[in-house]
């Protein structure tokens, strides 16, 4: 029987947009939503605060995060792997 820690957490793929902060990156996930009236698919895009313990990641970086316990007032993320490094 599985922990219930490991089942069902949520992954996603997205940019790093700031990484000043110690051991937390900001990272946008962007979605396409159709629209419910005009059918035209629409990109939304939302924030997360991801945890990266070795302060790995640069801005511009594609990193995927995994859902995790809260570990402060707004970040329940970490960062779970490098996708792709941004060119310098």
């Amino acid at each position: 029987m599985q922990n219930s820690s490991q089942r069902n957490k949520r992954t996603m793929v997205g940019i790093v947009t700031s990484d000043k902060m110690d051991k937390t990156v900001v990272v946008q996930v962007s979605t396409k939503v159709k629209h419910p009236t005009y059918k035209k698919y629409i990109r939304r895009s939302k924030k997360y605060k991801a945890h990266d313990p070795l302060n790995q990641c640069t801005i511009g970086d594609a990193v995927a995060i995994t859902e995790c316990r809260p570990l402060s007032k707004d970040k329940c993320w970490r960062v779970s792997r490098v996708v792709a490094r941004a060119i310098k």
